[in-house]
């Protein structure tokens, strides 16, 4: 038996220090810490996954992870990278505003990373768990803000039911818990373990509950009916989907009439396209309609290459209408609010294939059924759609829920698949 002392002593210490599996479970600590940090704070984020990505240097099989590169689900993503920086030489914009331009794309670089290193690591499902248990914990500390309002951090920027972060971010979080669970739920209804059912589904219901009664973006619900769409059509039958489909009416009927702010926001979308139409003001509807038309004007001018790397600013400064009044028209913004309109003017037609080549090969790796393949085709659906109404590949946050997301389902799924590869070989 190993003494504690053994296990403290330098000898032992370093024996751990030179272990590969050491330093796996470490950058396995860090990327839990990474998925907690996420709803909370951009910076503690980011010096994780950096802690994560280091971990995995001292004993990072080179010739392995590289042949892993040449994957299609990982040399997409690299190539949008790449095209990025060489989109900054046809480029017009200041060399700053070019750089500027391609660091929301570098997140991209630590998908290939997670998914090697995940294929390899059995702690997957942990990244999943500790992502469910940091959001459930910020569902409650939106509903304190919503009665206490001085117990939001964001003192400069007021909103109901916020801690932290915004209610773009924060909705896009709880929908993706909301509908990722309705996986577990439905399996273990048919194992028959109601009670672990009826606690995730209690849970599921908190996130719904939140976003009908404290604060929800409009993007989420559009995207919300897509998401359970996809789930009913791969995993229920014609009658649990017709009985679920009346449930689901029959609540967000009772939710529609009993919560102000699920009103409000509903009606938000209607009024703001007529103030829009009418008299040109900046609503949040009018502006987005008026960046994307002013967009494909711009993609319209330079349809194969597009204008170039940092670019999207300085032609909104060109075609602003100068007015007295703060109108839309006169509004300057470097994202036009639309992830295929983002990459279309700076990269145009070339940009467009690469994104939707990213999105495509996702889809295609999460083909299964499982709890991985769940996650990750969701993932994939919520961005694609979401990204409808903004850039949220690039968005530090809504990106990295994509990275990380993939990037951990894809690794569980080739490591499945590996193994399935393994014993049906075993087998003949």
């Amino acid at each position: 038996m190993i003494t504690l002392a053994e296990k403290t002593s330098a000898p032992m210490l370093w024996r751990r220090l030179r272990s590969p599996a050491a330093w796996s479970e470490t950058a396995d600590l860090f990327a839990i810490l990474t998925v907690v940090s996420l709803p909370w704070s951009t910076s503690l984020t980011a010096i994780f996954n950096v802690l994560f990505l280091l971990c995995l240097v001292p004993f990072l099989d080179w010739k392995a992870f590289l042949r892993s590169l040449t994957r299609p689900i990982c040399a997409a993503p690299i190539a949008l990278v790449l095209l990025a920086l060489v989109g900054t030489l046809w480029s017009d914009a200041a060399w700053g505003a070019r750089l500027y331009a391609v660091n929301p794309t570098v997140k991209l670089l630590v998908l290939p990373v997670l998914l090697y290193h995940f294929e390899r690591s059995p702690r997957g499902r942990w990244i999943f768990i500790a992502f469910l248990v940091s959001c459930a914990l910020l569902s409650v500390m939106s509903w304190l803000v919503a009665f206490y309002p001085n117990l939001t951090l964001r003192h400069d920027q007021l909103e109901r039911g916020i801690f932290v972060k915004n209610y773009i971010d924060q909705s896009q979080e709880f929908t993706l818990c909301a509908v990722a669970l309705a996986y577990p739920i439905v399996l273990l209804l048919r194992e028959k373990r109601h009670w672990l059912a009826g606690l995730l589904t209690a849970l599921a219901l908190s996130f719904f509950v939140n976003m009908a009664f404290v604060v929800v973006s409009r993007t989420a619900l559009v995207t919300i009916p897509i998401m359970f769409g996809v789930f009913a059509l791969l995993h229920l039958r014609s009658r649990s989907i017709a009985l679920i489909s009346v449930a689901l009416v029959a609540g967000a009927a009772v939710a529609w009439q009993a919560s102000p702010q699920l009103r409000k926001t509903a009606d938000t979308f209607v009024s703001d396209y007529t103030r829009y139409k009418e008299k040109g003001e900046p609503t949040s509807m009018g502006l987005r309609l008026e960046f994307w038309r002013k967009s494909l004007g711009f993609f319209a001018e330079a349809p194969i290459k597009g204008h170039g790397t940092g670019s999207t600013r300085g032609l909104f400064e060109q075609v602003a209408t100068p007015s007295g009044q703060y109108l839309a028209s006169a509004e300057v913004i470097g994202n036009p609010h639309n992830q295929t309109l983002n990459v279309a003017v700076q990269w145009g037609v070339i940009g467009i294939v690469v994104l939707y080549a990213i999105w495509i090969l996702h889809l295609l790796l999460f083909r299964g059924d499982g709890l991985a393949y769940w996650i990750g085709l969701l993932v994939v659906v919520q961005n694609i759609f979401t990204s409808l109404f903004n850039s949220h590949l690039f968005d530090f946050h809504e990106g990295w829920m994509y990275v990380i997301g993939v990037g951990v389902a894809g690794g569980m799924v080739i490591r499945a698949q590996g193994k399935a590869a393994k014993v049906g070989q075993a087998g003949s």
